[in-house]
């Protein structure tokens, strides 16, 4: 393709992985970067027919000679760790280079590395996504930018690969506030939903009639149409865990304490994720809220 980039990706996790992947699809040259060296092979002998794809030991070594480094990695110390130092990206980049990152982290470590890159002449997009692993693995994901709307222009091309949707919320680290909002209205969805389902199956209702009666009118979300049926059958082994769930709801009561803004609903639900947490429940899905929620009834 006439636009293709040379791009370097950092982490190849279950959603970096097919992102960049999709990027290789669409006919750029991918060079990546992952700290667990096995996933970084598997990653490579999954997609590596699709174009040309290689393997880099550093982030600086990924990011040499790259047009873009999109990184996906896990929390703020890993894209610290990823972007800073002497392996670190940054260092590496030529200036006019573009970085876009897609990690949900703090808004304050994104405003940190748009500063950081503005002061090396490199333009940076905080691009948080929401989809889950369906969305990458289909290309499908809802992207919240924050970034310059030069910077944003460079970036949007990429993001298509994988972005059903790309809007682009503000400045820097408008993307990260605006996932934040994200996950505050699913964290609520999901501790109603779980009172909703135990309390239907109490009631002795058909629990798919229900969902077909309620799914239609003004209590439909995303949340009831794919979870409804996998609570009520105690099904929690896939989706995005609780643990990170938890990663994302601390970076948004603690932005929330900085605005001075009241979320007394998502502090109460991250401590009931907590004790799903304490029950073993840390990897599994974040609609295994209900586990904390006795069965039962007048049946």
């Amino acid at each position: 393709m006439s636009d293709s980039k040379n791009i370097a990706f950092l982490g190849l996790g279950v959603m970096g992985g097919p992102m960049a992947g999709h990027l290789l699809n669409a006919g750029h040259s991918i060079t990546a970067y992952n700290r667990t060296a096995a996933r970084a092979e598997s990653w490579l002998k999954r997609f590596g027919t699709m174009g040309d794809a290689r393997l880099a030991d550093t982030p600086a070594e990924a990011a040499r000679g790259a047009d873009i480094v999109i990184s996906c990695v896990g929390n703020d110390d890993d894209l610290a760790q990823v972007m800073r130092g002497p392996d670190g990206a940054l260092g590496a980049l030529a200036p006019g280079a573009l970085v876009i990152d897609h990690t949900t982290v703090s808004a304050r470590i994104a405003r940190e590395l748009a500063a950081e890159c503005r002061a090396a002449g490199l333009e940076f997009v905080d691009a948080p996504v929401s989809g889950g692993q369906a969305g990458a693995e289909s290309g499908k994901l809802s992207i919240m930018c924050g970034g310059t709307e030069a910077a944003m222009a460079r970036a949007v091309p990429a993001m298509s690969a994988y972005g059903a949707r790309i809007v682009h919320i503000g400045g820097a680290g408008a993307g990260q506030t605006a996932k934040m909002v994200n996950q505050i209205c699913i964290t609520g969805l999901m501790a109603s939903l779980s009172e909703a389902v135990r309390f239907a199956d109490a009631a002795g209702l058909d629990m798919d009639k229900v969902l077909e009666a309620v799914s239609g009118g003004a209590a439909q979300s995303w949340q009831m149409e794919h979870r409804w049926q996998t609570m009520a059958a105690d099904e929690f082994d896939f989706g995005f865990a609780i643990d990170w769930m938890r990663k994302d709801l601390g970076y948004a009561i603690e932005e929330a304490r900085t605005l001075g803004v009241s979320v007394p609903v998502t502090a109460l639900v991250d401590q009931f994720y907590a004790e799903v947490q304490a029950m073993g429940g840390g990897r599994q899905d974040t609609s295994a809220l209900i586990r904390r929620l006795p069965k039962g009834g007048a049946r």
